[in-house]
């Protein structure tokens, strides 16, 4: 079963999100929109984290995800 973690730092303003094994990050690039990407050894994008990531404290974070079969 494929695992999606997100998690949202509230004091770094930040969302991370992963959908590869975080512990497979060989390098990070920066993509200019504030969203890093983070890749494993072979290049393949396995995360990425929004800087400057806000909710109200009175707001919940939601997450919706949809799978698309090919």
């Amino acid at each position: 079963m494929e695992q999606v973690k997100v998690f949202h730092d509230r004091t770094g303003n930040t969302l991370t999100v992963w959908f590869g094994d975080p512990q497979d990050e060989y390098i990070c690039e920066e993509t200019g929109d504030e969203v890093i990407l983070m890749k494993d050894r072979t290049g393949r994008v396995i995360g990425f984290e929004k800087l400057n990531f806000s909710v109200s404290t009175s707001e919940q974070l939601r997450v919706l995800f949809e799978t698309v079969s090919m």
